[in-house]
């Protein structure tokens, strides 16, 4: 299993404040996804002139901003089990996200903090 990318992510029910401090700091949208999981969770991902990159989540009920971790990865299944092993578990059970772009599920370690564990699908429409 390969790691492709490790960055933070913002959980935030300020979606469209939080962007734009981040692009006031030299950060522009590079991808964006919307209605995730059929929920209405929008995300995305900026990077600022050095590469640095930074993922915004759009969850309109949060009242206070979470901050975790999202790991791309080449092999969901072996991270996930990594993960399952150190005594991480999903909140949603076995269950993940699935789109036609990529396998994702939110990861909780033993003492809270989150990882956001993501396959990318190449081969998709």
């Amino acid at each position: 299993m390969k790691i492709t990318s490790f960055n933070p992510i913002i959980t935030t029910g300020h979606y469209d404040d939080v962007i734009k401090l981040f692009e006031e700091l030299g950060f522009e949208k590079k991808h964006l996804t919307t209605n995730i999981d059929n929920r209405g969770i929008n995300s995305a991902t900026l990077e600022n002139a050095d590469g640095f990159r930074l993922n915004i989540s759009d969850i309109k009920d949060y009242t206070q901003d979470t901050m975790s971790i999202r790991m791309n990865v080449d092999n969901f299944d072996e991270a996930y089990d990594i993960l399952i092993k150190h005594g991480f578990k999903n909140p949603r059970g076995d269950k993940t996200i699935d789109s036609k772009s990529s396998k994702a599920a939110t990861m909780v370690s033993p003492s809270g903090f989150s990882i956001s564990l993501v396959q990318h699908i190449k081969d998709h429409d």
